[in-house]
C-alpha cells in the first residue's frame, strides 16, 4: 500500500540513487555556500539535500510543484528557499557567478544552460547531474525528442571546465528501467 501526503505517493518524493550515493561529497563540497536545484519539480532531491543539512534553493518553473514542495518542507520542518523562473526564457540564470557549492539537475535537459550551470557554481563546488540519454526512446516512456535526451558520451562533454569524478551511461531501475547519463564533477579552485 502507497503512503500518501498532499496527495502524493511519498515513493514519487524518494531521492534519486545518486543522489542518496553522493549527499556526502555534495555537503563536503558546498562547505556552508547554498545548493542550487535546477528545475526541481516537486523536489524529491532538493528535500534530501535539506535534510542533510545543506541550505537549499530549489527553481522551478511550475508554481504548483513549488508549492508542494514548500508543504513537504514545511511538513518536515525543514527549509527550502523556492524560486519560480523559466530556465528556457532566456539563458542567464539570475545568481551571481560562483554562487553555489554545489548544482543538482535531474531529468532535465537544456544545453544553453551548461555555461551558466558552470558559471554559478563556486570554485571546488559540486555538480551532480542525471537526465536521460537516447536509449530511453526504446522504453516508450519520458522524453522522445532529441532536444531532451543526451547522445552517447554527451553529459561529461557539456561541462569541459569541469573534472569529472564520476560519469555513467546505462539502463537503471528507477524503479522500472530508465537509461540514464550520470554526472559527478567538481568546479576547478
Amino acid at each position: 500500500m502507497k503512503s500518501w501526503t498532499h496527495g502524493v505517493a511519498l515513493e514519487a518524493l524518494r531521492p534519486a540513487t545518486l543522489i542518496r550515493e553522493e549527499l556526502p561529497r555534495i555537503a563536503e563540497c558546498a562547505r556552508g555556500r547554498p545548493l542550487l536545484d535546477l528545475a526541481c519539480g516537486r523536489g524529491r532531491n532538493a528535500l534530501a539535500a535539506a535534510a542533510g543539512g545543506l541550505r537549499v534553493i530549489a527553481l522551478d518553473r511550475d508554481a504548483s510543484a513549488l508549492a508542494e514542495l514548500g508543504a513537504h518542507a514545511s511538513e518536515s520542518g525543514i527549509a527550502i528557499e523556492r524560486v519560480r523562473g523559466d530556465l528556457e526564457a532566456g539563458f542567464a540564470l539570475p545568481f551571481a557567478s560562483a554562487s553555489f557549492g554545489a548544482l543538482l539537475v535531474f531529468r532535465y535537459l537544456h544545453r544553453p544552460l551548461a555555461a551558466e550551470i558552470a558559471r554559478v557554481l563556486a570554485p571546488g563546488g559540486a555538480l551532480v547531474y542525471e537526465t536521460f540519454t537516447t536509449a530511453q526512446r526504446a522504453f516508450g516512456s519520458g522524453p522522445r525528442r532529441a532536444e531532451f535526451l543526451l547522445e552517447p558520451g554527451e553529459l561529461a562533454a557539456l561541462f569541459p571546465q569541469l573534472r569529472t569524478l564520476r560519469c555513467e551511461e546505462g539502463v537503471f531501475e528507477e524503479p522500472q528501467p530508465t537509461a540514464l547519463a550520470r554526472l559527478v564533477a567538481i568546479k576547478p579552485a
